[in-house]
């Protein structure tokens, strides 16, 4: 999924793009994805942006009229910039909103910048009069999500209440984390506790921190808060840069959560950059915690679920077991 770094990139190749631009028009491919029905895609249309955000792990553009579009991309979602107009097949097409007369009509068509096809996994297409924004989903889940809604308080209801970690001091951090009834890693994944940070840059962050992913953020000591809060605010920061050196001019076209140049996350068995060591993987339900034995907890192994329980006695311990 899609985390802080990456979306801050987002965002700013959006606001490039999108500043002072019409929406011309909204064709939405697959119908699951638009969660709301107030204000329509007719509404929208024809509107101008006036600016876009982040909401916790949401992408917010707002339009003239106090409407705003709120995507979130979940785990499979990505976004596409193409400076040309895309054509849906006529055949099976879904219902497309065209632009209110009097309110960019004449530009209903889209941007007359020649046309081609979207690709299979393409949930809806977004016409500015600068280009067009293309919202995909590689999973036949379809998690991902659009909503439109109008006034501030409604957007604001959609706001999960996560401290942006970037923005806070130390003391407002370590009371997020400790008035949590969570594992650090649960803590700093909870966007109803911290705002932005997801499975991946959680690994990176804890390693960073040197601790364990299931210490619990309530007993967290007033040191071990601050070597936290400045590992959080050392990774996210490092790899917005690095993620904004990437992409250049061009419009982010390779999100992903796993990097070669992280540490852990992703590195199962592969040895860790601090000390060497194989770095270890617990799994649970869709997710997982990647992270270094011997730099986070002591050289002990923490008990995957369902694999101690079918080893039972046999579950190895400490990291000297797996020699």
């Amino acid at each position: 999924m899609p985390e802080m770094p990456d979306l801050t990139v987002y965002l700013e190749h959006l606001e490039a793009r999108l500043a002072g631009a019409t929406l011309e028009r909204v064709r939405l491919k697959s119908p699951f994805v638009l969660r709301s029905v107030t204000p329509s895609v007719d509404e929208v249309s024809g509107l101008r942006v006036q600016g876009v955000s982040r909401l916790a792990k949401q992408i917010v553009l707002e339009f003239e009229g106090d409407c705003f579009m709120v995507m979130h991309l979940m785990i499979s979602g990505r976004l596409q910039w193409r400076a040309e107009a895309l054509s849906l097949p006529q055949n099976g097409a879904p219902p497309e909103s065209k632009a209110q007369p009097g309110r960019g009509g004449a530009a209903s068509n889209g941007p007359k910048r020649g046309v081609r096809k979207p690709g299979r996994n393409v949930l809806a297409l977004f016409d500015f009069s600068t280009g067009t924004l293309v919202f995909t989903e590689a999973s036949k889940k379809k998690r991902a999500a659009l909503r439109l809604v109008r006034g501030r308080a409604a957007l604001a209801a959609l706001d999960p209440g996560g401290l942006e970690v970037l923005q806070a001091d130390l003391d407002a951090f370590a009371n997020r984390l400790r008035n949590a009834n969570h594992t650090l890693k649960r803590a700093l994944t909870d966007q109803r506790v911290l705002a932005g940070i997801g499975n991946a840059y959680s690994d990176e962050i804890l390693l960073t921190a040197g601790m364990s992913p299931f210490k619990r953020a309530g007993a967290l000591s007033d040191e071990e808060a601050e070597r936290l809060f400045n590992a959080c605010r050392s990774v996210l920061t490092e790899w917005t840069e690095r993620l904004r050196r990437e992409a250049g001019d061009k419009f982010p076209a390779k999100v992903t959560a796993f990097h070669k140049e992280m540490a852990v996350h992703g590195k199962y068995r592969q040895p860790c950059p601090l000390c060497g060591s194989p770095v270890q993987r617990i799994v649970y339900a869709e997710n997982e915690a990647n992270y270094c034995a011997r730099c986070q907890t002591d050289g002990r192994l923490l008990a995957d679920r369902s694999l101690s329980r079918l080893l039972k006695d046999n579950w190895p311990r400490r990291l000297e077991d797996l020699e």
